[in-house]
């Protein structure tokens, strides 16, 4: 080999042994599935797909529409609250903020109109004076109350969230501590928690043990 061979073959080594030592290069761009993907396919081609009833207002559905869309029993706008992450555009682009997002034990099918009025709002046990309003939830200028078949549901989905993602309570830890025991799993919940945790391949350990709860 000449000279100028070996010079051009020792700066070669030299460049492609920290490569070669360097390990597995990671793959570029490994993110979770968009929540887009997992309402599309998961929540409605899934969970959905042959209709329900809405979860706050218990109305009977065949499919997504105008009327019926996926709400969020811990809201969206609170978790970007949380992680300070900004707009919902910009949250897109948190890692976190997508999983959060794509959490089906948080999603239910609701009125698009109930989600309007509910979206920013916390929970509260309501004043006796306070209106019951549509499909038995009662309002305020920042909470509501939902109706008291599904207490027991809202308690323990958000205990879930803050468990999960250490994300705050929408109200107080006590408040939920007691629809948690006023209104315990029943049929309907079960079903639907079993089929996301096939589904998701996680579980909702208020769900399965309610009692867990009290040690939040």
């Amino acid at each position: 080999m000449t000279q100028l061979g070996t010079v051009i073959s020792t700066r070669m080594l030299a460049l492609l042994c920290p490569l070669l030592w360097a390990g597995p290069v990671p793959a570029a761009d490994v993110t979770s599935p968009s929540p887009e993907s997992v309402i599309e396919e998961r929540f409605w081609g899934h969970l959905n797909a042959d209709g329900g009833k809405t979860f706050f207002c218990d109305t009977p559905f065949t499919s997504k529409g105008f009327l019926i869309t996926q709400g969020y029993v811990y809201p969206l706008s609170h978790v970007r609250t949380a992680l300070r992450c900004g707009t919902p555009r910009q949250c897109e682009k948190d890692e976190r903020y997508r999983r959060i997002a794509s959490d089906l034990h948080n999603m239910v099918p609701v009125q698009s109109r109930v989600e309007m009025r509910r979206r920013n709002a916390k929970y509260e046990q309501l004043t006796e004076s306070t209106p019951v309003g549509e499909c038995e939830i009662r309002e305020s200028t920042q909470f509501i109350e939902p109706p008291g078949r599904i207490k027991g549901d809202v308690a323990r989905i958000v205990a879930y969230m803050v468990d999960t993602y250490h994300l705050p309570w929408l109200g107080t830890a006590v408040t939920f501590q007691n629809w948690n025991e006023l209104d315990p799993p029943d049929d309907t919940e079960l079903t639907r928690h079993r089929r996301i945790r096939d589904l998701q391949g996680n579980a909702n350990r208020f769900v399965t043990a309610p009692e867990q709860m009290a040690h939040l």
